[in-house]
Formats: C-alpha cells, sequence, structure tokens
C-alpha cells in the first residue's frame, strides 16, 4: 500500500499500512488496480477515438471507476473486483473496434480469478514507483486531479449534462501517464490542462444543478431540529435529496442536510418541499459523533464516508458510495431509508440552535454587483477573501476560524465547500446591507466564484489578479487538487495554500509552482493578513 493522494496522508508522506480514512491495505490494492485496469481501457478509448468511434457507456464507466477510488467513496472490495472485470471487458470490445494492439501491461493486463490474486496484482502495479520523483510527482498530480474532474463530470451526467472533451481528456492523461517517455515540461501542461477539463466539468454541473433546480436565492437555514422523525442527507448530490424529499413527502418525516449539502436549501426547486427542514451537524470528520447521535436514518449520497460501525443499521449508501454491509440503495428507491427514519425515535422536542444564510451564488451577488463595486469605489469594502475549500481532523485548521475572525470589519469573506464549517456560523454583520460572509456553496461551485471574479474584473476593467481579492483556501481530498488546477489553468497567482502542501508535490515541482503563479503555504492569520493587507 502506498497512498498519498489525501491531505491528512500519515507523517505528510503516505499510508502504508492502513490508510488515515479507513481504508484497509486489501482495498488500496484493488484501488491501484482498478486505476490500472481502467489506464488499459483508456489506451483503447482514446485510440478508438482517433478513428472517430466513442462509446458513451465506457466513458460514462471511466469517470464511475476513477471516482470510485478518490478519498472517502468505496470501501467496499467487492464493488471494485466487479469494476476491474468490468474495465478489462469493456477494453477488449474497444479492441475489436478501435484496430489497435497495445502491448503494455495495462492493456493485456487479465484479473485473476479470486481475491487474494487480485491484491497481488493491484501490489504490482502500486503507485510507488521508481521512476524520476518529479516525473512521478506530475503523474500523480494529474491523476489525483483527474479523480476530481471524473467525480464533478460524474455528478453533471447524472443531470443530463455532458460534453465529450472531457471523457477525451481523461482517456488521453490516464494514457500519458503511462507513458516513460514524457518530460517535465509536458507532464506540467497536462496537469494544467486538467484544470481546464475540470473547469468544463464544473460548469456542466452548474448547468445540470441550476437548470434543474434554479438559481440558488438568499436563506435562512435553521440549526436546530424539528420534533418529529428524521432523515439526514449527507454528501453532494442534489438529485439524490430531491428524490429523498419526493419519496418521503406526505409521511411525517423532516430532512435535514449535513455537511456540503448544506447549500441544498438555496435552491428554489428543493426549497418547496415543506419538510426539507434545516441542516444537522458540521463537516465530513464530525460524521462518527454527529451520525451516532442523529435519531433517523442517514442517507450518504457521493463521498466523505467514515467508518459506520456504531450506526450501521440507520446508514444508507447510494451512487457510488460502499461500505461492506451497509445496506446500498442502488436503484434510486429510497424506502428502506424512510421506513428506518419512521421506525426510529426522531427527534423529541424543537431545538434552537441558530441559523446561517446560504445561496449567495454568482446570480445572487452579481444581482447586486451595483452595490459592491460602488462600495469599493466608496472604499466602504477595502478587500474580498475567498476563505474556502475542505475541511478535515488534522490539526492545524483553527487558522481559518482565526483568519476569519481577524479579517477587518471593511472586508466581505466569501466562502465555498465544507471548509466553511470552521467558521459558518460566525456572526460577521454586512457592509451596507450586504452580509460580509457570503456563503458560495459546495466544493464545485468554485465555478461561481470564479464568475464572480471574472465579473467584477470587468467591471472593474482590470485582470483578475488585480482585483483587491485573495485567495486562501484550504484542501483535503481530490476534487480540490482538481479546482486547485482549474485557478492555476486560468492563470490565478497569489494563491495561498494549507493546512499543508501536498505530500506528492517534490520541491522542485512546487518551485515551477511559486515561480509561475507565487503558490504559497499559509502561515498564521497575522502574518498573513498583515501581507495581504499591508
Amino acid at each position: 500500500m502506498f497512498c498519498q493522494q489525501c491531505e491528512q496522508t500519515a507523517k505528510g508522506i503516505a499510508c502504508t499500512t492502513m490508510g488515515v480514512c479507513g481504508k484497509t491495505e486489501e482495498v488500496a490494492d484493488l484501488q491501484d488496480l482498478l486505476i490500472h485496469a481502467v489506464q488499459g481501457l483508456c489506451l483503447y478509448s482514446d485510440a478508438a477515438r482517433q478513428k472517430g468511434i466513442t462509446d458513451s457507456t465506457t466513458s460514462l464507466f471511466i469517470c464511475e471507476a476513477i471516482f470510485s477510488t478518490l478519498t472517502n467513496v468505496n470501501f467496499d472490495p467487492d464493488r471494485f473486483i466487479n469494476m476491474i472485470n468490468k474495465a478489462v471487458e469493456l477494453r477488449e470490445a474497444l479492441k475489436a473496434k478501435s484496430g489497435a494492439n497495445f502491448t503494455v501491461p495495462a492493456a493485456v493486463f487479465t484479473p485473476a480469478a479470486d481475491l487474494a490474486g487480485l491484491i497481488e496484482q493491484g501490489k504490482a502495479v502500486s503507485l510507488n514507483t521508481s521512476e524520476n520523483e518529479d516525473i512521478k510527482s506530475l503523474k500523480h498530480t494529474t491523476l489525483f486531479g483527474l479523480k476530481g474532474v471524473a467525480a464533478y463530470a460524474d455528478h453533471a451526467r447524472i443531470l443530463g449534462q455532458e460534453d465529450d472533451s472531457v471523457y477525451a481528456y481523461i482517456d488521453k492523461a490516464m494514457t500519458t501517464i503511462l507513458r516513460d517517455d514524457v518530460e517535465v515540461p509536458a507532464l506540467v501542461a497536462l496537469a494544467l490542462e486538467c484544470g481546464a477539463a475540470n473547469l468544463k466539468a464544473m460548469e456542466l454541473l452548474d448547468a445540470g444543478n441550476t437548470g434543474r433546480f434554479g438559481h440558488p436565492v438568499p436563506t435562512e437555514v435553521p440549526l436546530g431540529a424539528k420534533k418529529g422523525k428524521a432523515i439526514l442527507v449527507s454528501g453532494h448530490d442534489l438529485l439524490d435529496l430531491e428524490l429523498i424529499l419526493q419519496q418521503s413527502e406526505g409521511k411525517g418525516i423532516n430532512v435535514y442536510t449535513h455537511g456540503e449539502m448544506l447549500p441544498c436549501h438555496g435552491y428554489p426547486d428543493l426549497k418547496k418541499y415543506g419538510h426539507f427542514y434545516g441542516h444537522y451537524g458540521t463537516a465530513w470528520q464530525n460524521q462518527k459523533k454527529e451520525f451516532a447521535e442523529f435519531p433517523g436514518a442517514v442517507i450518504m449520497t457521493t463521498n466523505c464516508i467514515q467508518d459506520p460501525k456504531a450506526y450501521m443499521d440507520s446508514i444508507f449508501t447510494s451512487g457510488l458510495v460502499g461500505w461492506p454491509g451497509v445496506a446500498h440503495l442502488g436503484d434510486k428507491d429510497f424506502t428502506p431509508a424512510i421506513d428506518k427514519a419512521l421506525a426510529m425515535p426522531g427527534f423529541a422536542e424543537d431545538t434552537d440552535k441558530g441559523s446561517v444564510m446560504v445561496g449567495f451564488a454568482r446570480n445572487a451577488v452579481l444581482g447586486v454587483a451595483g452595490k459592491v463595486i460602488e462600495a469599493v469605489k466608496n472604499k466602504d469594502i477595502r478587500h474580498f477573501f475567498l476563505v474556502g475549500g475542505c475541511d478535515g481532523a488534522k490539526p492545524g485548521r483553527n487558522y481559518y476560524t482565526e483568519l476569519v475572525e481577524k479579517i477587518p470589519a471593511d472586508c466581505m469573506v466569501l466562502t465555498l465547500a465544507c471548509g466553511k464549517f470552521r467558521f459558518f456560523d460566525k456572526k460577521l454583520g454586512d457592509i451596507g446591507g450586504i452580509p460580509r460572509l457570503l456563503d458560495i456553496g459546495q466544493c464545485n461551485d468554485a465555478y461561481s466564484a470564479i464568475q464572480i471574479a471574472v465579473a467584477l474584473a470587468g467591471a472593474f476593467e482590470c485582470e483578475v489578479n488585480e482585483l483587491p481579492l485573495s485567495m486562501i483556501l484550504s484542501w483535503y481530498e481530490q476534487k480540490a487538487v482538481a479546482i486547485l488546477l482549474t485557478l492555476l489553468h486560468l492563470g490565478i497567482k497569489d494563491i495561498r495554500l494549507g493546512p499543508s502542501l501536498p505530500a506528492f508535490i517534490t520541491p522542485n515541482v512546487l518551485n515551477v509552482l511559486v515561480e509561475n503563479f507565487n503558490l504559497m503555504p499559509i502561515t498564521t492569520p497575522d502574518e498573513d493578513l498583515k501581507a495581504i493587507l499591508g
């Protein structure tokens, strides 16, 4: 086992015996083998493209398979065994269609007949290769970015939004990573191209979400509970949430969000459900305590699941999420979860724990752009801070809480993703009636943040890098890697990243990012604020 794709990787180097996420060595080996099998499939998918042959079933599978290896998505060995075999089945079908014949190991790999054999094959294709460290670093940067791209592309496809250019890039990138004749400059370009593919994937997902559920509007969300039966929905999938709301309507159950589902309360076509009540808990890493205390059924819709042994009988998975022994609702029939919620006690009484505001995606923010621009010109707004990204359990993330608390009252704070749970309930007041803390949405709503920045730059007739805007980001998993590559693809400079830099980035690769984009690690809130504001 050799896994260093997340921010909390063991000793800041790599997990080698057990993942800090709870991933076993067995699952890690199967994930490495699945990536190997998918690379062989991508070889033939890319070759078929050169002849004008595309296969939507294959492209969909490639995204699902890659997404399944993203941190905290799937821990179920049986699901990986099925995907490994399917990858080879699809590879052989495309081989016949493309007329190509590759001889590299990934293209001729035959899965072992049993689990023990597959695990041994997985160990043989570990990511801990002996190639040049800078080459390996760049290949891993692209591979981990691809996991984020595949996730967003899959989210978008579920909502009917696809673009073959995203699938084509995934084929190309997975194929290029296999090669041993690609030098550093070409791999840097490949990583930045990953950012471009991710921008398209996030654009598609934005179109899917807003086209289906409407553009988010500012909405106050209660953090307390309402007496009665309850279902808690975590993850990222808005369509799953809609289906749960539809299927539970009229049954006396209140539906709550958890983690990255908080922004869902701002979407008009989700807000219309009277039993869609409020938000429970905070970020993903606190779920073991929060889920154990929740008096109803819990549904995980995408990534972020942790070991649920304390509440195995009340948690359900959907989509690509998997945990051995947990009931999986693969057919989108949420009846088992609804029945479980009805059988559980629910909340005994109403509780008031305050509220937070959500719904400040691009339409809402740009709707008051005139007031914002005027406030900047009048020096009522001195600076904008985008403070967001992933939350996590590793020490050092209190930096983001302290930073937001210390940002001066004449500055705006934009936030997104689960990193906001370090400060999402802070009452920062307003500037001229505009709340100082604006929740843009989920991690994929970085697309909205980009559109806001571009629109403001246009209004001020300057480049985005010339705006009074600082990006201070936290990262944990591979969606964050993809978003960072998107920002670098767009030429955004002076990004501060923490709480630590990726273990898979070598000093030489880091130097390239520093020299070209002035990417820098966070220091202390006081030092960083002084450097930014003077």
